[in-house]
């Protein structure tokens, strides 16, 4: 017997491999021990996500699918050696051993974390790499949730005496004096020597001197430059010098960064929110010092230029989205000319809710920076830091909302403006069937006795709301302050919908139409496109039912229901009947096959679909109910049956007709044109009955016999007509079977030409009637 040799099958520096179970159950135990005992300064690596799904075949984690499009043909056998190569990128960054990684990786697409020990484990057993290792941080002790920084900073630290670079990677989270000791470490001098300057676009901008500030509240971002200065002796009143390996570099002393100013001079009025408030009379050189806070001078590029408003703002990273809206708000005339002159007497610190005035005076001094002649660019850092400050979700680097910030941005302005100092309390009034102009104002009014600032003189204004209530129809008017307008797209999709058309009274044939209705509309929108191609009559309206089984399976009275509730393979129907129906009695008309001359069958079934009239509350005796069904079949009779010798034809002409039914005004009927008097009624009791018919519950099972004088059973009637052989050759009903499709897709359905989308339809959307659910029972209670 010849045992095969390994070689081939496993790498050279691999180790003999374990079996699939047992590294199931090595890297779940080490996973679940690492992340109950999680601290703050462990590792987790980083692991190409397709190898790693590999792996989790491999050992059963993720079982396999039929037709799984992502499975690899060599995914049942044990996987290669790790390979993180598709993870880094290919250019390496001078002075740092770690990869480089990509900057567009996405965890769980791209890769994947592991703890420490499973990544020793897992390359003991498939060896490769390149090792990614990253730092924990724990988020929340008590959850023991934790944040993994996989993208940690990258500094390009300038050494101020020679100009070398080097590149220097800390975490996000680390603070100014971690950042110091690094640097004490790398350059091997002591941390009392040395200052690190904010040195963004190899500009001066700040001294970092505050040890106990994050990086990142510390407007420090990826990629930026950092300058690292010998700190100069005090004797020196111009220039000092510094000795390093005894090499001797001249380093030019910087001024002292100015205090705070607001537009249009110190800020003077008695609070300083910490920051100094001694200003010479003479302000041109702490204006000078003002307008290098971000590090840009005077004359940017060398050149005066009096062009003013056309200065940029620099990516900080992602923060576009930030710059697109600050640009907005900085060439709004209005704001221009306020934060341009002194506002200070209108800050707001008493606000509880505002920002204690700061993000006004930050957004004024950038305003006042992006207006000075000569500027070709700003970072934005200091009003980044502000707004980060007081809305966290703006902060990071990740790619935020535009309206979102905007609208943040202008009610924190609104509040930290507000010329208000203690709002008073109003109770709102109801309209009451006031003018709508009476109303407005008072609104307006008192919305103003609270909020009073520039932003709400130049950019709030207010809307009518209208709640209709669809049970008891009480209308509630309310007017509401408003400073942005979040209007929806209009709905450029469209449903085509087949409805029968059945006439209530007798005077038509049904007629199957084909309207288009928006897809997400309503009841109402679909009863309206159908008033318009089957012209109805304005003493009519339209009662849409679904039809299921040759039984009304529900009517739709709600105008509000949403239209996807119905579906392409439903049938509907419309009945005509009269506009005030709710003050007769609805009669509903089923139709079964008699199968037998037999007054009692229970095994035959329903054909054909349901006929609805009305008839009136005080009418309801055996001559009515026969007399309105006659009429409701009228179109139905056959061409040939135009002899007085059928006595249905007798009915159908002196049928009633709805448009003879007149509602008083106490509510109560009266028929025009129908004569039910004794006679008449001796007359149909005496002659042979024209078809049979019977009373009936809503499924067709229970069968009660017709009384003489009153039949009332609610606010439906629903009666049974069974049809044999002599009803079938005096009526087609032909017309009532085979109802078509809501909608039945064929070769000449096809996608209707889509419309431009413009501000005026989006604001057509945002006026439109919508109903509110339950869910929206918050929107509602603000009528109340």
């Amino acid at each position: 017997m010849t045992i095969p040799s390994t070689e081939g099958f496993l790498d050279a520096g691999s180790c003999l491999p374990c079996a699939p179970e047992e590294e199931r159950d090595t890297v779940e135990a080490l996973t679940r021990e690492a992340d109950e005992n999680v601290k703050d300064g462990d590792l987790r690596y980083l692991v190409s996500q397709s190898w790693w799904m590999n792996w989790q075949r491999y050992v059963g984690l993720v079982k396999y699918e039929e037709n799984d499009g992502e499975q690899l043909p060599q995914a049942r056998n044990r996987p290669g050696e790790i390979d993180n190569s598709k993870l880094v990128s290919s250019e390496t960054i001078s002075g740092i051993d770690e990869p480089e990684l990509q900057r567009t990786l996405r965890d769980g697409q791209d890769y994947t974390l592991v703890p420490q020990e499973v990544w020793r484990r897992l390359y003991e057993w498939y060896k490769g790499g390149p090792e990614i290792p990253r730092k924990v941080y724990i988020d929340d002790p008590v959850r023991k949730t934790y944040i993994v920084d996989v993208y940690p900073l990258c500094f390009k630290l300038i050494d101020a005496k020679d100009s070398s670079e080097r590149n220097i990677r800390i975490c996000r989270k680390a603070k100014v004096r971690e950042l110091y000791e690094m640097v004490c470490s790398l350059m091997s001098v002591e941390q009392s020597l040395i200052d690190i300057w904010d040195y963004f676009q190899r500009r001066k901008s700040k001294k970092l001197t505050n040890l106990d500030c994050a990086l990142e509240e510390a407007q420090l971002v990826m990629d930026q430059e950092l300058l690292l200065e010998m700190k100069a002796d005090d004797s020196s009143s111009d220039f000092s010098t510094r000795s390093t390996n005894n090499e001797l570099a001249l380093i030019p002393l910087e001024p002292s960064t100015s205090s705070f100013t607001v537009a249009g001079g110190p800020f003077s009025n008695g609070y300083s929110s910490g920051f100094g408030s001694s200003f010479s009379q003479d302000n041109s050189f702490n204006s000078f010092l003002r307008d290098t806070e971000d590090g840009f001078g005077s004359f940017s590029n060398g050149t005066k230029d009096d062009t003013h408003g056309l200065s940029g703002l620099s990516n900080l990273g992602n923060t576009c989205f930030m710059n697109s809206a600050i640009q907005a708000l900085v060439h709004t005339p209005q704001l221009v000319e306020y934060f341009l002159e002194d506002y200070s007497q209108e800050i707001n610190t008493e606000n509880p809710l505002g920002l204690q005035g700061e993000l006004a005076i930050a957004f004024g001094e950038l305003l006042r920076k992006l207006w000075s002649a000569g500027r070709t660019s700003i970072a934005p850092r200091a009003f980044r830091s502000k707004l980060t400050r007081f809305a966290p979700q703006f902060s990071g680097y990740n790619q935020h909302d535009s309206q979102e910030l905007l609208a943040f941005l202008l009610d924190g302005l609104h509040e930290d403006l507000n010329r208000v100092k203690k709002k008073p309390y109003i109770e709102a009034k109801d309209a009451d069937g006031r003018p709508d102009d009476e109303v407005a104002e008072e609104c307006w009014s008192y919305h103003r006795a609270r909020n009073d600032s520039i932003i709400v003189d130049k950019f709030q204004g207010q809307y009518k709301s209208t709640l209709v209530c669809p049970v008891c129809n009480k209308i509630s008017v309310t007017f509401d302050p408003f400073m942005h307008l979040t209007l929806p797209l209009p709905s450029t999709a469209t449903r085509m919908m087949t409805v029968t058309v059945f006439s209530g009274t007798g005077d038509s044939l049904p007629m199957p139409y084909t309207v288009t209705v928006e897809k997400n509309g309503i009841c109402r929108d679909l009863i309206k496109a159908l008033t318009d191609v089957c012209c109805l009559k304005s003493s009519e309206k339209l009662l849409l039912a679904e039809v299921y089984d040759h039984r009304i399976y529900r009517y739709l009275t709600n105008p509000l229901e949403a239209l996807y509730t119905i579906k392409d393979e439903d049938r509907l129907v419309a009945y005509k009947l009269p506009i005030d129906d709710e003050k007769l009695l609805r009669l509903e008309i089923l139709h079964r096959k008699a199968d037998r001359p037999t007054e009692f069958n229970f095994g035959r079934k329903l054909i054909g679909c349901p006929l609805v009239t009305c008839i009136s509350i005080d009418s309801t005796g055996k001559s009515d109910i026969y007399a309105a069904v006659s009429a409701v079949l009228a179109p139905f009779v056959r061409a040939k049956v135009n002899g007085p010798d059928v006595s249905a034809v007798k009915l159908n002409g002196n049928g009633p007709s709805l448009d003879g039914i007149v509602l008083t005004d106490n509510g109560t009927t009266c028929d025009e044109g129908l004569s039910t008097s004794n006679e008449d009624e001796n007359t149909v009791n005496e002659e042979p009955l024209p078809f049979q018919l019977s009373l009936t519950d809503e499924k067709g099972n229970m069968r009660n016999a017709i009384n003489a004088d009153s039949n009332r059973v609610g606010i439906v009637m629903r009666v049974m007509m069974d049809w044999s052989d002599r009803e079938l050759e005096m009526y087609n009903i032909d017309y009532m079977d085979d109802l078509p499709d809501v909608f039945k897709p064929g070769f000449m359905s096809k996608k209707t030409r889509q419309e431009a989308v413009n501000l005026f339809s989006c604001l057509d959307a945002f006026l439109k009637e919508e109903p509110l659910g339950p869910e929206d029972m918050w929107e509602a209670l603000g009528y109340l």
